[in-house]
């Protein structure tokens, strides 16, 4: 019977494109001797970056003739920084003085006063690591610092993307596993979700998988996780969906290191294209470090005043751990809940001072039908309009396009006066 032999499936489109992730510096010890106090201010500054956040950085006096001092009776760093306002003709010699008292394996950036092209090969071709005319940014000196020690010869790698709810049941797992189906059906991307959530997590319900094993499998076996352990823990949800699962079992606590998630983290990063954080609400070490060094954070929140408090705080607390970061993306959550007072999304992004990602109408049938089926919205509802509102979050997640700020507005209520001084 012809209904029973299936036809040939069309070969899936390409994947689409997306921006890759930033590499963070490996954990290494610079030392900067500047002659300026505004170049050691400019320096010190490059350590805010996120890139930054396993680097030891420290600052002295004195430019080149400092250095040398320093390391005739000290180690040698595994980068050097300089500055120097020796002239073209006398830097060359400045620099085989500290070459004399410097380990072969330490590298050095050289800051200088002059823009001469000559110059900066003649650094170049006798060891020295980068030449950067000053006045310079931060910017600048710490893309110096991944070029040398995070992307040689290193493929790209994932881009990290993190939930969070701005209070507890405003459905950021619920935003993120849906935003995941978006990414991987629309723009054909693997995906990983990491759930870390591991008392009380719903990554394997809500996409009907009990694997085995997960995400604290990983974490049990500390630094001996590998590649190979990592892929071999990960369960397939779908086609483009990988899961690391939380246990949710009670039998012990889940207390850890702030540092803990790193290492499985950068794995994560180095196999798939898009890693999903599934962020439990909660505020501790480990969830203050991860938010301060993946690519993107994306707060939900339900459109009233607890919420509204709470994306505040997170949203500024976000921005001083990330200030050369992009701010974080803000998504509404059952707006239009039946006769509940609700803020207007506009007014909402206004006092969180976050760009407004998408708006989720509250639909109480379609995600219970979704919940309890283990299943996601587009698969409940192929054709509901929420799922273009989760498309536009993953393209703009993906750095494909813009915001999409999402549908109609709510009732409003007015805000307290002390959340408008906020805004």
């Amino acid at each position: 019977m012809s209904f029973l032999t299936p036809d040939t499936k069309k070969a899936e489109e390409p994947a689409a494109e997306i921006s890759s992730g930033a590499r963070l510096i490996p954990r290494i010890t610079i030392q900067a001797f500047c002659e300026h106090s505004q170049t050691a201010q400019l320096v010190e500054s490059a350590i805010h970056d996120r890139r930054m956040s396993k680097v030891a950085l420290t600052t002295h006096n004195g430019g080149i003739d400092g250095a040398v001092e320093t390391y005739k009776s000290n180690p040698t760093p595994n980068l050097i920084i300089v500055e120097s306002t020796a002239s073209p003709e006398a830097l060359p010699g400045e620099l085989e003085r500290l070459a004399e008292v410097c380990d072969a394996t330490t590298r050095v950036v050289v800051l200088g006063h002059v823009n001469d092209v000559l110059l900066y090969r003649e650094l170049i071709r006798s060891g020295i690591s980068e030449y950067i005319v000053l006045p310079a940014t931060a910017g600048q000196i710490v893309s110096a610092i991944t070029e040398l020690f995070a992307s040689e010869n290193a493929a790209p790698i994932g881009r990290t993307v993190g939930f969070v709810s701005a209070k507890g049941g405003a459905g950021g797992s619920t935003i993120a596993h849906n935003v995941s189906w978006a990414i991987a059906t629309a723009l054909r991307q693997d995906s990983l979700i990491l759930d870390m959530d591991l008392a009380f997590g719903t990554a394997g319900l809500n996409f009907n998988q009990d694997p085995p094993h997960g995400l604290a499998d990983a974490l049990n076996v500390n630094q001996k996780v590998d590649q190979t352990m990592l892929d071999r823990l990960m369960s397939k949800a779908a086609n483009h969906i990988n899961l690391l699962t939380a246990p949710v079992m009670l039998d012990r606590t889940y207390d850890f290191e702030e540092r803990q998630f790193e290492q499985i983290i950068e794995l994560c990063q180095n196999s798939m294209p898009v890693v999903v954080l599934d962020i439990p609400h909660a505020w501790n070490a480990w969830v203050r470090q991860t938010l301060a060094t993946i690519d993107e954070v994306v707060i939900v929140a339900e459109p009233d005043l607890a919420n509204l408090r709470n994306a505040k705080n997170l949203a500024d607390t976000i921005k001083s751990l990330r200030p050369t970061e992009r701010a974080p993306l803000l998504v509404l959550n059952k707006v239009g809940v039946p006769r509940r007072p609700e803020i207007n999304s506009a007014e909402f992004a206004t006092s969180v001072e976050c760009e407004l990602a998408g708006q989720i109408q509250f639909d109480a049938a379609l995600f219970g039908t979704a919940a309890n089926n283990g299943q996601m919205i587009a698969e409940v509802a192929a054709n509901n309009k929420i799922n273009e509102v989760f498309r536009a979050i993953g393209m703009r997640v993906t750095g494909r396009q813009t915001s999409h700020a999402g549908q109609r507005p709510a009732s409003l209520i007015k805000l307290p006066s002390f959340l408008k001084k906020l805004a």
